[in-house]
């Protein structure tokens, strides 16, 4: 039986990639975002490789939105896959001088409306399926200019570990997706060469594996961990065909 995805801010970087790399596994994939010229992009972009993403215009921040989130998933037959990865940078400066309106708004995204649509679409989480947030390295450890979007990931952490215990019939995992190149990357950390740095596409490798093929549930997991016991793995297995 299919299964079904929902991951959020799907329109660009991590959540684009996951969106498209889930559909190739043959997993029917809900796709949400606030732009839906962008939606419509990826939405294109997957008929051209033949894949089915289901594009869904939404603000997690906004109840009505999730709501009707939840009508569509609960016509679909339910989740198998919930992927909270929409999430925004704010100002990097001291909170002597952060915006208080930015501070609301980055809470919002990052930590409130997992909250929101978590809670929204428990009813619809079918057994087994896998819930994964994601975090940062600023989750486990407070750093300066890094403001709300440090508290936001503090929070992540915690409402993992909150529903990892309290969904029992489900799997919760926390994600450090780590260094990518992306916009949100790049807007952090402007003086990098991204370059240097992997793409989405090579860092899905994790929340494949959550989602499809591990029972884990509870855990905090770096996505750099995890493609580099992949290497290792390939490496064994060519060493071991020579």
């Amino acid at each position: 039986m299919t299964k079904n995805a929902l991951i959020t801010g799907a329109t660009r970087g991590l959540g684009r990639a996951l969106a498209l790399d889930f559909t190739r596994r043959g997993v029917t994939v809900f796709a949400t975002g606030r732009d839906l010229v962008e939606l419509t992009t990826l939405a294109a972009d997957a008929a051209f490789e033949e894949l089915d993403v289901r594009i869904l215009q939404a603000d997690h921040t906004e109840p009505v939105d999730n709501a009707r989130v939840r009508r569509t998933i609960a016509d679909a037959g339910g989740l198998d896959v919930l992927i909270h990865n929409a999430g925004i940078l704010g100002p990097r400066v001291e909170l002597a001088d952060y915006p208080e309106e930015q501070w609301d708004a980055v809470l919002d995204i990052n930590l409130t409306a997992p909250f929101r649509l978590t809670r929204a679409l428990i009813p619809h989480l079918n057994p087994g399926a896998s819930v994964q947030l994601l975090s940062s390295g600023v989750g486990v450890v407070g750093r300066a200019k890094w403001g709300a979007y440090n508290v936001s990931k503090f929070g992540v952490e915690a409402l993992g570990q909150i529903l990892a215990a309290e969904l029992t019939e489900q799997r919760v995992n926390v994600i450090d997706p780590g260094s990518m190149r992306t916009g949100m990357r790049a807007a952090a950390y402007p003086e990098e060469d991204p370059m240097t740095l992997v793409t989405p596409e090579e860092n899905t490798g994790v929340f494949l594996w959550l989602a499809l093929e591990s029972d884990v549930t509870g855990q905090r997991f770096k996505a750099k961990d995890f493609r580099d016991q992949a290497s290792g793995h390939r490496d064994q297995g060519r060493a071991a065909g020579a």
